[in-house]
């Protein structure tokens, strides 16, 4: 595991370097191995593709779909997760080119936001 993790901090060194550190793809932990923060962040990427595959457009939430993900995941972190009204409200405000539907970074926002309130971090 040693020279795996050399191997990748270089990596991840030339990478950033070049600017071009978006292109890495991590694969070193199976599920088994994963730590507890991966298996977090694996928990949220798997969830955001069960809901979003349920239309047309696996890569983006559609209305309904962000619908049924914050009633039924994020049910105490959403104040009024079953309010129609309230959710569609938070969805026009993370939806930044307007289109309808949030991709994986726009839910990103959500995500960092409840995390930061959940933390205390909150201005």
């Amino acid at each position: 595991m040693e020279g795996k993790r050399v191997y990748l901090e270089k990596v991840m060194s030339e990478l950033t370097d070049s600017g071009s550190w978006h292109l890495l793809r991590l694969s070193l932990s199976s599920p088994n191995t994963a730590s507890i923060m991966e298996a977090a962040i694996n928990t949220i990427v798997s969830q955001f593709k069960v809901y979003a595959g349920h239309d047309a457009s696996s890569n983006t939430l559609s209305k309904d779909e962000f619908h049924k993900l914050v009633s039924s995941q994020l049910p105490n972190f959403v104040k009024n997760a079953s309010d129609p009204g309230a959710v569609d409200k938070l969805m026009s405000s993370l939806d930044e080119n307007n289109d309808g539907e949030l991709t994986f970074f726009e839910f990103w926002q959500l995500i960092g936001k409840l995390a930061s309130k959940q933390g205390g971090f909150s201005q």
